[in-house]
């Protein structure tokens, strides 16, 4: 283990994040907040303190990052950005406990979307802290790590291992030879991907500012909402663009480059993509014929459940309507998107349509050895021949993910709320959603759990964002070990 390029690298992720502080700050600026403007001040500070004594107490021999390097870098990089994060909550006094605090931020950094804050707290916290409180969705959506990676000139182009650790899916590989070039490539599809929601929010008529913090939260899939009703105090036409760049957040991004050079053909033959579309459209027409009564019309009802299953399965957590008043069998069919999130690559949660498909297709390869015992069939995703391994690791994944998820649960089962309250927070906090049903559905918040839930609740959140293994080897002390 190089611990000392592991603490170098964390020392210019403190640094980037007291810059990353200093925009809340301009903002409260801005609208003459100063109070907010000390606070961001104060923790910008902090950061760049620590940033600036790991950086010159502990400068490696070498510069070589390996894969343990990778998951001791991102492990402890999030617990960092969320631990500094937390400050500007507490310092301005929005949140007096700090347990609350980095609750709200680790589910800001992970994208999650779940809050502790009532509608009234929301509504009268400064600009400065709503900035930030978005703000953290668009950083944690691609990335802290890739972001750091696209900006800083002089880590090591096996940062590949730091990419592979941090991005969500069953496999990362590199668009370009330079994994900080796939970094550049990966921000810039990013960043014109919101600007263009920015100036279609705007041209709806919602306020710059609302069109900012919306489009961060719906570019990262967060969730994190400026007004007591999340959208549903908005225009249709705003709904509809929120919820159609909901779906677009949750594409592999690897599929824009492709189309950026051209490759149609290889899009069209994903089978990732085509799982994704088919599930948003089969659950959007079960649900809107399921709530049809409840609404007036046809385009209503439509709009209602194309809004929430697009929240839903991208992890984004925004809501136009509480549809914990929805029938059992809408509700039930949010639940089972909570589980299967959007596709590998783009800045969802959840298990990942890749690995849906790779899991279905091994199923049904098992079925048919069962009939015909002596066939050799392989599994093939879009025409080419799957590895074993991944197949191995894809099943492994699942049950590690199941088992955390059960573990999680019955932790969170001595809080004295009801099943249904304990197993879709679970469910939601580990899949990066944000409300769950019945307690913590839209029109609730998490603020009624104890502080030893909410931080098993932020574990959740780190585990399913980083997708359970690298946090588990980070934070393992045998990978500290130098042999």
């Amino acid at each position: 283990m190089n611990r000392r390029m592991v603490l170098y690298t964390l020392g210019h992720i403190s640094v980037a994040n007291a810059a990353l502080l200093t925009l809340p700050m301009v903002v409260s600026l801005i609208y003459g907040e100063f109070c907010s403007m000390l606070a961001f001040l104060i923790s910008a500070g902090i950061s760049i303190v620590l940033g600036l004594l790991l950086r010159f107490t502990a400068r490696p021999g070498t510069k070589v990052i390996y894969a343990k390097e990778g998951f001791a870098i991102v492990s402890y990089a999030w617990l960092l950005m969320a631990a500094i994060g937390a400050l500007p909550f507490v310092i301005e006094g929005a949140i007096p406990s700090y347990f609350d605090a980095f609750f709200e931020t680790v589910s800001g950094f992970t994208t999650t979307g779940a809050s502790i804050l009532s509608g009234e707290s929301i509504t009268s916290m400064s600009h400065g802290l709503l900035f930030w409180r978005s703000f953290t969705h668009w950083i944690g959506g691609m990335g802290v790590l890739v972001f750091v990676m696209a900006i800083i000139p002089n880590i090591s182009d096996r940062s590949i291992h730091i990419m592979r650790a941090e991005m969500p899916g069953p496999e990362v590989g590199k668009l370009l030879p330079k994994a900080r070039d796939t970094a550049k490539i990966l921000y810039l599809i990013y960043i014109v991907m919101t600007a263009v929601e920015i100036i279609l929010l705007l041209c709806g008529g919602m306020p710059f500012f609302d069109s900012v913090v919306h489009s961060f939260g719906t570019a990262g899939t967060g969730g994190f909402g400026i007004k007591p009703d999340s959208i549903g105090s908005y225009s249709p036409y705003l709904q509809w663009v929120i919820a159609i760049f909901m779906l677009i957040f949750g594409i592999n991004f690897n599929l824009f480059y492709l189309i950026l050079i051209r490759k149609f053909s290889h899009v069209f033959r994903n089978s990732e993509l085509w799982c994704y579309l088919g599930i948003v459209g089969i659950s959007v027409c079960i649900i809107t014929a399921n709530i049809f009564s409840m609404y007036n019309g046809l385009e209503e009802s439509l709009r209602m459940s194309a809004f929430q299953v697009a929240s839903i399965i991208s992890t984004t957590g925004y809501a136009t309507t509480d549809f914990n008043m929805w029938p059992q069998l809408s509700k039930s069919i949010l639940l089972i998107l909570m589980f299967t999130g959007a596709c590998a690559g783009s800045t969802a949660g959840g298990l990942k349509m890749s690995r849906v498909v790779l899991l279905g297709k091994s199923i049904f390869r098992e079925l048919k050895k069962m009939l015909h015992p002596r066939s050799v069939k392989v599994v093939k995703v879009d025409g080419k021949r799957v590895d074993e391994q991944v197949l191995a690791s894809t099943t492994s994944y699942f049950a590690v993910y199941m088992l955390c998820v059960l573990g999680i649960f019955v932790l969170l089962s001595i809080e004295p709320f009801s099943m249904e309250t304990n197993f879709s927070a679970t469910v939601a906090c580990f899949n990066n959603i944000g409300p769950g049903l019945a307690g913590v559905g839209p029109a609730a918040n998490y603020g009624a759990y104890s502080d030893f839930s909410k931080v098993l609740l932020s574990l959740a959140m780190l585990l399913g964002r980083l997708e359970i293994f690298p946090l588990i080897l980070g934070l393992n002390p045998l990978v500290w070990k130098k042999k």
